[in-house]
């Protein structure tokens, strides 16, 4: 019997040390996630390549990619720390930084790690639409973007805030990418907007099974939108980026930053800026266009200041920040 009640102690003994051990790992391990956008744009893929890189190679750290409603939902999950990361399109970050436009007298709680890439803005029809210009948007059932996106937020200030094309003067739908394209397909509206990296998967779908139409910018639309908002600027989209495209699209583009929460520990952003950019060409093998995420771009592109923890690693690589991109 005494020999029972000893055994048993002592299994207990090893399992208290087990459960030590298992739990003082499991508080070393930092577990974070990234809020990114829907499943029909860039910003889930490749904010699932970062999170696989920064679990892969960066120690004690543990990320996972949220399907979100894009940037400015990203902006206030990120500043409330309910995320600490995310994907959002710069001018976003800039009001948001700034507590401006939409988020005037109510700045956000986030700094730059690095820009990804440019996102172009995709005005899409039917080809038998009959819409040709922005100005036939007027009367029309448009689809400005997912509630808290980028593109519904690039749409507002480029159609109301830049051109004067009110919102009142078309039907308003507020349709993610994938929604965006079965809308289209069964003519529940007339135009999707998309502000993303080309070719997006939800547009190259809905270009296999109809015919469809890139409505382009004229050079004088772009002067004013990029007058009024010098985060813009113009982009020809190639011919031949989606089928049917036969021919080059001048339109509007803007940049995305990765944003974390500006409390974050310095070490930390470090060595997750340091992980992304010493792993470029794993992202690029989940979109092309991660071929733009280098140090160089980040200063080049920023339109907030950056955490001193990705600053530490430009510094690193010979790059000379910016006053405008100090933390104060």
């Amino acid at each position: 019997m005494k020999k029972t009640v000893f055994s048993l102690v002592i299994l207990a003994v090893i399992g208290l040390v087990f459960s030590f051990a298992s739990g003082s790992a499991e508080a070393r391990t930092q577990f974070v996630s990234i809020g990114t956008g829907g499943t029909g744009g860039v910003y889930y893929p490749y904010g699932g390549g970062v999170a696989e890189i920064w679990s892969k190679k960066v120690d004690g750290v543990k990320a996972v990619a949220e399907v979100t409603g894009a940037s400015v939902e990203n902006t206030k999950l990120c500043s409330k720390g309910e995320t600490l990361f995310g994907e959002i399109m710069s001018d976003v970050a800039y009001q948001a930084y700034t507590g401006t436009g939409k988020f005037k007298g109510k700045p956000q709680k986030i700094l730059g790690m690095f820009v990804m890439y440019p996102n172009v803005y995709h005005v899409v029809t039917r080809a038998d639409s009959g819409v040709n210009s922005l100005s036939d948007l007027k009367g029309k059932k448009v689809s400005v973007g997912a509630p808290g996106s980028g593109t519904e937020f690039m749409t507002n200030l480029i159609l109301e805030g830049a051109l004067g094309i009110s919102y009142k003067s078309f039907k308003v739908f507020r349709l993610s990418f994938n929604e965006n394209a079965n809308a289209l397909k069964d003519n529940s509206i007339d135009v999707g907007i998309w502000c993303v990296a080309p070719p997006t998967s939800s547009i190259m779908d809905l270009a296999t099974t109809h015919k469809i139409k890139i409505i382009p910018f004229s050079k004088e639309e772009i002067a004013k939108v990029t007058s009024k908002y010098p985060f813009y600027s113009g982009y020809t989209l190639p011919a031949g980026v989606y089928k049917g495209q036969d021919k080059p699209v001048y339109t509007a583009s803007v940049w995305n930053t990765f944003i974390c929460n500006a409390d974050l520990d310095e070490e930390l952003v470090y060595k997750l800026t340091k992980a992304v950019f010493e792993n470029q060409d794993f992202l690029i093998k989940i979109h092309h266009f991660a071929k733009y995420t280098t140090p160089e771009n980040a200063i080049k592109y920023s339109a907030i200041p950056l955490h001193p923890g990705a600053a530490k690693y430009i510094r690193e690589q010979g790059i000379k920040i910016p006053e405008r991109l100090i933390a104060k």
